[in-house]
């Protein structure tokens, strides 16, 4: 993995120029995936709760999401509840399930205007009826959009998922479809949560240098980009700022070709 860590204070960033209009189409990432970290931080840090710092995150859902989708992206993949999160304080918990509730109802008419199409990976069958019920509705209700494939990653883990993974394929071995020494990459890879694009770009905010469990086998050769800006402060001009980052590379797969002749794995 390529690290593009960006180390510099929120407000030395800010006096940089932005804007990515300079920048073609085909330089951008595709499938961009974003570990949303810092909330708590954020709303201590202003001596609020930190279910502050959750709604105002939400809030930041709604600007990246509408950002990625003006600019054509493909797939936006978000890390909203971790299989680990379910260790947190019931009352946070249960703030966060009514706040997913809340948001999958609200951002409706977003997705709609912005031809957005909201699928999600995870187990699912571990969220409450309430965010489980508006999830499956939101999703039915924008299958038909074309346009950026906005996925929530809820109750989600990365060992899971490919533990997930390898329950499927034991069964088609066990009932006899499948011959161990069949298995490879590409099988495994059809039996996640969500077959399709690896993410292209990895961005994780509030500094922290560590995937979290996040999309184990897919981020394989995603370029990272850390900013020190916590989630509820990702705005427009930093979203800009990785991608300008993940345009500057060149992305060989650990090969030695041209990657407009080796593109991306899936």
């Amino acid at each position: 993995m390529t690290s593009l860590s960006d180390s510099r204070s929120p407000d030395d960033r800010n006096t940089e120029p932005v804007g990515i209009d300079d920048i073609p189409r085909e330089k951008l990432p595709p499938h961009v995936a974003m570990i949303m970290d810092g909330n708590g931080r954020w709303a201590q840090g202003r001596g609020l709760p930190r279910t502050s710092g959750h709604e105002k995150g939400a809030n930041t859902i709604r600007t990246i999401t509408t950002e990625c989708a003006r600019l054509g992206l493909r797939q936006l993949t978000l890390y909203a509840f971790s299989n680990e999160n379910w260790k947190r304080p019931r009352t946070e918990i249960a703030f966060l399930m009514r706040l997913l509730r809340r948001f999958l109802i609200d951002e409706r008419p977003t997705l709609m205007e912005n031809d957005v199409r909201l699928t999600a990976i995870g187990r699912l069958d571990d969220l409450p009826a309430g965010p489980r019920t508006e999830l499956d509705r939101t999703i039915e209700l924008t299958k038909g959009h074309a346009g950026l494939n906005l996925c929530l990653a809820l109750s989600y883990g990365g060992r899971a998922e490919i533990v997930d993974a390898c329950r499927k394929l034991a069964e088609r071995v066990r009932s006899g479809e499948l011959a161990p020494e069949a298995i490879d990459e590409d099988s495994i890879s059809r039996n996640l949560y969500q077959p399709g694009r690896d993410p292209d770009l990895l961005l994780r905010t509030a500094g922290e240098m560590r995937v979290s469990n996040f999309l184990l086998w897919q981020i394989s050769y995603a370029e990272l980009f850390v900013t020190d800006v916590c989630w509820p402060q990702l705005d427009v001009p930093e979203l800009h700022r990785a991608l300008r980052a993940y345009a500057t590379r060149t992305r060989k797969f650990g090969g030695l070709v041209d990657p407009a002749v080796h593109p991306a794995r899936r």
